[in-house]
């Protein structure tokens, strides 16, 4: 099983280099805030931690693909390095006045490689879909699903990577199986602490996810 990544920083000391939610924005152009928005909604690997330009993680390369679609959709990276889900939690509120027409929720690795008893990542993970299904009825949910190195235990590492599919399927929204498929383990595609991707990593991410983002795009295009 391959080895999950996320900066374990304390929670109250997150990285600065994505502490608020940032609009992606190609050629240095503001986006028009008309637009749709796909909300990434998660920790060091949606922030982009330890590459020389933010925009080079997974939700920027989506918002580069989408662009070369042609569909009317902007990206806003609201990832923290360090983030658990209790910490999503307590910033979800703020989070959620904004306009989402996709929440896509990557959490739950730090809790993981935190030994967070897998049921309370559960519940917290299972809190934040309720309350954008509450607050934004019309918004759709993508949740990345995550897996953990095997030296943390057979029992809890079966157990954390089910948590995703049991949620999906009884939230009936969409799933990532595992985010960091084809990327997870392999030294060239993470930089120097093993754990974080490259950009080319990163660009393995944004394939992973964009075939499960894809469908739930309303297409101003004839694609």
């Amino acid at each position: 099983m391959a080895s999950t990544s996320c900066k374990n920083t304390n929670e109250s000391q997150p990285e600065t280099q994505s502490d608020s939610i940032s609009t992606t924005e190609s050629n240095g152009v503001e986006k028009d805030t008309t637009l749709k928005t796909i909300l990434f909604f998660g920790d060091s690997l949606t922030a982009g931690y330890g590459l020389d330009d933010p925009d080079d993680a997974f939700p920027g390369l989506i918002q580069d693909k989408i662009d070369s679609l042609g569909i009317s959709y902007q990206v806003v990276n609201a990832g923290i390095s360090g983030e658990t889900t209790s910490g999503g939690k307590n910033r979800l509120d703020w989070i959620l006045e904004t306009n989402i027409d996709i929440f896509v929720l990557e959490l739950g690795a730090n809790d993981g490689l935190r030994g967070i008893p897998v049921a309370e990542t559960k519940a917290n993970l299972q809190y934040i879909i309720d309350e954008v299904k509450a607050q934004k009825p019309t918004a759709k949910i993508v949740l990345t699903g995550m897996q953990l190195p095997p030296n943390l235990g057979t029992e809890y590492t079966a157990d954390f990577k089910a948590l995703f599919y049991d949620l999906a399927e009884q939230n009936n929204i969409a799933l990532v199986p595992f985010l960091l498929e084809n990327v997870g383990g392999i030294a060239r595609l993470n930089q120097a602490d093993g754990i974080h991707p490259t950009a080319e990593g990163h660009k393995i991410l944004a394939a992973n996810v964009f075939p499960v983002l894809r469908p739930l795009l309303k297409s101003n295009s004839t694609d």
